[in-house]
């Protein structure tokens, strides 16, 4: 069987290592094309070194542009680069420009294709992700669920024939990091300089557009960060410090403290040892989920629901409406001291997606 997997953010990257290292233990074909949506090294060649993914087959350098143009610019590149592999299976991943245009690449070359990934909804139709999404999944062969509220949602827009329940590819990666984390033999925790390595603190990430591309709204959120009581790390996307810089927003001040992107196994030891997470990414509601911290979410809704029972998680689309005090409460609240569900699975999602795949190839 001969699998290609079209990849171009950072998400993907995390979900590509554990399929890659399953493929790994098998006869299979699995060429990797990297779209290049993400180049910056701290989002892209780290995960790659970090988490021992094989380099990339090809990369076809797309860079970065509106939304209409990476994603037609990434559909043109991949169009030979399909052509010339003619593979059984395009295997896109999540929700982004690179996993449209991997989708109708290879559709309209009547190549099967698969979606890693399939039946998450926001229903927050202003969300560049949630068209990607959804388009994906009308087109995709073969729908490889991650939970069983996906499957419900595949089914309840006519896709139930299509969907297999996998798993979470990236709960494997991350239960495997967290376990060498906790016995001391992966990475210690990324921290600025400028903290207090005595004083707990709070991990922090904000890339989103309808968070960053606002200023006023920037402006509220960053000034939100820096009045709470405690340190806030701030993983700062490319996004962000771009924007903030071109409306004069000063990011680094007070008890807010920036950092780089982190590597995925900085990532989770950072999470862990934090007593707090603050984000807008859907990746770090789930991570901080997995690691047992609680998260507040800087956005109306969540594709990750499960996350939300029992308190784990907290939707806080804006700080100011809820006034200092309850906004410092709830990103300051204790664990829960229920039990958690697995809604993501065990950990062996990955050796499910290669399953899948093999089984619907001779159909």
């Amino acid at each position: 069987m001969k699998v290609m997997s079209v990849v171009g953010a950072r998400p993907q990257f995390v979900k590509l290592a554990a399929v890659a290292a399953a493929f790994g233990n098998t006869e299979h074909h699995h060429t990797i094309v990297h779209t290049g949506q993400h180049y910056d090294a701290d989002l892209s060649d780290v995960f790659f070194h970090g988490l021992s993914i094989p380099e990339p087959d090809v990369h076809l350098g797309v860079g970065s542009g509106t939304h209409g143009v990476q994603t037609g610019t990434t559909l043109a590149a991949l169009d030979p680069v399909i052509a010339a592999a003619r593979p059984d299976w395009v295997l896109v991943y999540g929700d982004t420009n690179s996993t449209l245009a991997g989708a109708l690449s290879a559709a309209k070359q009547h190549v099967p294709v698969a979606h890693l990934e399939a039946g998450l909804r926001s229903f927050n139709r202003r969300m560049p992700e949630e068209h990607n999404r959804v388009l994906t999944d009308h087109a995709a062969d073969l729908l490889l669920a991650p939970t069983e509220e996906a499957v419900r949602h595949l089914t309840a827009e006519g896709l139930a024939d299509r969907a297999v329940l996998t798993g979470d590819v990236m709960v494997d990666v991350c239960l495997r990091l967290r376990d060498k984390v906790l016995r001391g033999e992966a990475t210690a925790p990324a921290l600025p300089a400028s903290r207090n390595a005595r004083k707990p603190y709070l991990f922090a990430t904000l890339h989103r557009a309808e968070n960053t591309d606002d200023p006023d709204r920037l402006a509220a959120l960053v000034d939100a960060l820096t009045g709470l009581p405690v340190p806030v790390v701030l993983a700062a996307h490319p996004r962000l410090l771009a924007r903030a810089a071109s409306f004069g927003i000063k990011l680094d001040h007070g008890l807010l403290h920036i950092s780089r992107p982190l590597p995925y196994a900085e990532l989770i030891a950072t999470v862990l040892d934090s007593r707090g997470v603050i984000t807008d990414s859907g990746g770090l509601q789930k991570e901080a989920y997995l690691l047992e911290r609680v998260c507040t979410t800087l956005r109306t809704e969540t594709e990750w629901p499960e996350t939300l029972r029992g308190g784990w998680n907290a939707l806080v689309p804006d700080p100011r409406e809820l006034g200092s005090q309850a906004w410092s409460d709830t990103v300051l609240r204790p664990a829960p001291k229920s039990s958690r569900d697995m809604p993501y699975g065990d950990g062996k999602a990955a050796v499910r997606v290669v399953r899948a795949l093999e089984d619907h190839v001779a159909r």
